[in-house]
């Protein structure tokens, strides 16, 4: 029995750092001081649901802090931004929001990034909307999203958007409506947040999501995750200050819904390039 036990301690202790590998958690999360000039602390708002949230598993890369990106926690404090960014459920992960933020500071080291994280896992349009609560969380997820942004925006400038949303609504009737809807809510951040020209970049949804058999039995997207990429796309005709990404490339974390953790560092990335782009854009026909 004693040897027995031996050899069971012996193997525990073998698999230990596999098993932490698999299940890192920032340990320590440290409260940061931002920029005492607003001017100098640039806000980012981070909405949609759960590919937003982050559902990639967490490694060491995520957890490495920088000290010119912070980020909002729950209780309205500022820290050193980690992975999960969120806490819309236990499941929260690796999101785009980490590397967005680590794109947009070393793209202005002059300035600190604050994001502030306000996905929702699950989170259909509907309820981005004043007065909407989502049982599934009992949370008001677009109420919540203001209190956190104006909160944050005592100290810092709101310098963007970024959202990535529509899986649930994905289905005929939602994705039909789903252009006007978006299109409203972008104008009404805009106009709750008193920012009428704040750069707003989406997301398009992957291919991997809701595929229905094609061509020889190949599986292609559906299409209503077809029409709401698409509608994401003519957004860009008559809504200003507005671009998208595209999900090319990206793969699931083996469960055909959500991103692994390299697919939503690659977004993060393409997210940074996106505001960027709109950013400069936005200062060229200010001058």
């Amino acid at each position: 029995m004693i040897y027995k036990a031996l050899v069971f301690l012996l193997l525990l202790t073998a698999l230990a750092p596999q098993v932490q590998a698999q299940n890192l958690q920032p340990v320590v999360r440290k409260l940061q001081a931002p920029p005492a000039r607003k001017e100098k602390f640039q806000l980012y708002l981070l909405v949609g649901q759960s590919n937003m949230a982050g559902r990639g598993q967490v490694e060491a890369q995520d957890t490495a802090t920088n000290p010119r990106v912070l980020r909002l926690n729950k209780a309205g404090q500022w820290e050193l931004a980690q992975d999960p960014l969120h806490f819309d459920k236990p499941t929260a992960g690796v999101g785009p929001g980490l590397t967005f933020g680590r794109d947009m500071a070393a793209l202005d080291p002059s300035v600190v990034v604050g994001l502030i994280p306000c996905a929702v896992g699950g989170s259909g349009i509907d309820v981005w909307q004043p007065g909407a609560y989502f049982p599934d969380t009992q949370v008001k997820p677009y109420d919540e999203a203001l209190d956190r942004a104006r909160l944050a925006m005592q100290q810092g400038r709101l310098a963007g958007i970024i959202w990535h949303q529509g899986e649930t609504d994905c289905t005929p009737e939602k994705s039909a409506a789903y252009q006007q809807k978006l299109r409203d809510m972008i104008a009404r951040f805009r106009q709750d947040l008193q920012a009428p020209t704040v750069p707003f970049v989406a997301g398009q949804l992957p291919a991997f999501q809701f595929t229905t058999p094609g061509p020889k039995g190949k599986p292609q997207p559906s299409p209503d995750l077809t029409r709401i990429n698409r509608a994401l796309v003519q957004l860009k005709h008559d809504v200003g200050h507005y671009e998208y990404i595209s999900t090319e490339g990206t793969h699931d974390r083996g469960d055909q819904l959500h991103f692994d953790a390299a697919a939503a560092r690659l977004l993060g990335h393409r997210y940074a390039q996106a505001m960027r782009k709109l950013q400069q854009s936005g200062r060229s026909r200010s001058h």
